[in-house]
């Protein structure tokens, strides 16, 4: 098992110069979990379970465990100062955990590096 306990041994052989690609790329294999950058190479603070993208739903947004509720709305909700107890009134399918998994990954969407590719 890698850092964390989550088989993701390969994250401590990651170049600081790679790094920015690296959400992406564990996006694409399917695999969700923040990661961030500390002093010799990356930390995993947490596997997303119930953060999902599928193409067939919400055009691919990110959205809770596959339902029709995108972590957009969830935060944007939290944003406009509703609170969790008046989401999951509102949403009586999701649960707690659902509401802190879509801010850890907006929080980690946010800190994701986005480097242009100069093709000249």
């Amino acid at each position: 098992m890698g850092p964390g306990g989550f088989g993701l041994d390969f994250l401590s052989s990651v170049p600081d110069d790679k790094f920015c690609e690296l959400p992406r790329s564990l996006e694409k294999a399917g695999m969700l979990a923040t990661v961030s950058p500390v002093e010799g190479g990356l930390s995993i603070m947490k596997q997303l379970t119930r953060i999902t993208l599928d193409p067939a739903v919400m055009g691919g947004k990110p959205c809770i465990r596959g339902l029709r509720v995108t972590v957009g709305t969830v935060v944007g909700l939290l944003a406009a100062g509703r609170s969790t107890a008046e989401i999951l009134q509102a949403y009586p399918y999701l649960e707690e955990e659902d509401i802190r998994e879509a801010l850890a990954y907006a929080a980690w969407r946010v800190e994701e590096i986005e480097s242009l590719v100069d093709h000249t």
